[in-house]
């Protein structure tokens, strides 16, 4: 995902394009996933505190920063696209500075400085708290030399840190851990973000009570490897001790974690899921593929009996669960028999969500240099093919909603249509998932106008479904 980040209007954050006397004013652009998001978050936050001036419009700031992504092509396409773009400000705009920080700035340092003159600098994944301090050093007036910020990455945010929140001011995601240790080939996180290095518990839950002193009902846990939460800390089942802590935090309505590895699933975390109100009965559990040999290739533990075997033991135990899966097509040595075993199987398993994602080679991964690669039409096609089985699914599940009641967490008026609200119920996840849409001027089971702000929880009656889409109307507010 790509977009420059709209600054909200509150204490400390840029409300015009117009720098106070004497400030510097800073344009940012996030790029990727909801972990570079708090990362952005992080940067801006010590930016304010520091005393720059933040602006929503980077045509109008001196120093621009990219955080960049790096996982797949597209993404690093994305990035580069995007520095192009914003380096252009130092000919149309008022942009002194050009800052690339991040996940590609991490991988490519020097080959960035290299084929993008436009760059000042680039700043790794271990510099977030540095970055105010960077931004004096590259506007002290002297030769311009392109520079490199980069340490490895042992940087890990606290509760402590200044922190300036984006988005929807009730929905907060909260990074639990940082880095990888596992050895997916396909994957060049550990390369970024290097090896796994939780927060303490405290430091979590701490965050968790300010987050909820705000106003925020729902926290969204994630890092890279959210199971494996605390196996650094020495904590047995790290990420069952996290939830039972984080489901006293008063505020608190809705705690549902992110990137679920299919290994390590115990009774106990099942057990929570299902008896813990707070907990959303909602599974992100990226499975890659279905073919044990696909399995394999990609250093994923298990194979197929132990996933079916998994995923029905999690549907069992939590009833009712909303289950969100990721499948990888076109990965060296899928032949049209492994592929058409994971179609058939998505077809079967009837999940919830299923993303699908084009394979592609990733400098310095073992994936990288094995054989039987696969033409990038064939993959697309096989994209497209899960893609359209899913939504199949996706229709009829909606479908089945309809005449149900719904507890709905309201995000506020719709961009696409007039006098509506868009809202969740707890197995839609923010920003990825469908929503649902109600009239905001309907009417209560008791004949009273309903006027629900953005954070509010209602009561629901689903009455269609479009897509991955609900559409409902209110038959209660300010649900508790």
């Amino acid at each position: 995902m790509s977009q420059p980040l709209i600054i909200p209007r509150r204490a400390g954050s840029a409300t015009s394009t117009t720098a106070r006397q004497g400030t510097t004013t800073i344009g940012f652009v996030n790029l990727g996933c909801s972990k570079n998001q708090v990362d952005s978050e992080i940067m801006l936050g010590t930016l304010v505190a520091e005393g720059f001036q933040l602006t929503g419009d980077p045509t109008q700031a001196e120093v621009v920063i990219v955080n960049t992504c790096g996982f797949i092509e597209e993404a690093k396409e994305e990035s580069i696209n995007t520095i192009l773009e914003h380096g252009q400000l130092k000919k149309t705009g008022t942009c002194r500075v050009l800052i690339a920080a991040g996940c590609l700035a991490q991988r490519y340092q020097g080959d960035l400085l290299k084929e993008l003159p436009e760059l000042d600098a680039v700043v790794g994944t271990g510099e977030f708290g540095k970055i105010a301090e960077i931004c004096r050093a590259l506007l002290t007036p002297k030769k311009r030399r392109q520079r490199i910020w980069m340490s490895k990455p042992p940087y890990l945010y606290d509760e402590l840190a200044p922190r300036l929140r984006l988005g929807k001011q009730h929905s907060a995601y909260v990074k639990i851990a940082e880095g990888c240790n596992r050895n997916c080939t396909f994957c060049a996180i550990p390369l970024m973000r290097g090896k796994q290095r939780s927060r303490p518990v405290e430091s979590i839950v701490a965050e968790a009570r300010q987050l909820a002193a705000e106003g925020v009902k729902e926290i969204n846990l994630i890092s890279q490897d959210t199971i494996n939460y605390g196996v650094d800390l020495g904590i047995r089942q790290g990420l069952v001790s996290l939830l039972r802590d984080l489901v006293k935090v008063d505020g608190l309505r809705w705690i549902r974690p992110f990137y679920l590895y299919p290994q390590q699933v115990t009774d106990d975390l099942l057990d929570l899921y299902a008896g813990e109100e707070k907990i959303t009965k909602y599974i992100d559990m990226p499975l890659q593929h279905i073919n044990d040999r696909m399995l394999h290739r990609m250093h994923r533990l298990g194979n197929r009996a132990s996933i079916e075997s998994l995923v029905d033991r999690i549907r069992t135990r939590i009833p009712g669960v909303t289950f969100r899966t990721a499948f990888i097509v076109g990965f060296p040595g899928e032949t049209e028999a492994a592929f058409t075993e994971l179609r058939d199987y998505v077809e079967q398993a009837e999940f919830d969500r299923v993303a699908a994602f084009v394979y592609s080679d990733e400098d310095q991964t073992p994936a990288a240099e094995l054989d039987e690669k696969v033409e990038r039409e064939v993959m697309d096609d096989r994209r497209n093919t899960i893609l359209s089985v899913q939504e199949t699914i996706a229709t009829a599940k909606g479908r089945a909603t309809i005449g149900s009641i719904l507890d709905v967490l309201i995000d506020g008026r719709s961009d696409d249509t007039e006098g509506v609200l868009e809202g969740r119920h707890e197995g839609l996840a923010p920003e990825i998932d469908g929503v649902v849409y109600v009239d905001e001027d309907s009417t209560d089971a008791g004949g009273k106008a309903s006027d629900p702000a953005p954070g509010d929880f209602c009561r629901v009656e689903i009455t269609d479904a479009a897509g991955f889409d609900l559409v409902g109307r209110i038959t209660a507010t300010a649900i508790h």
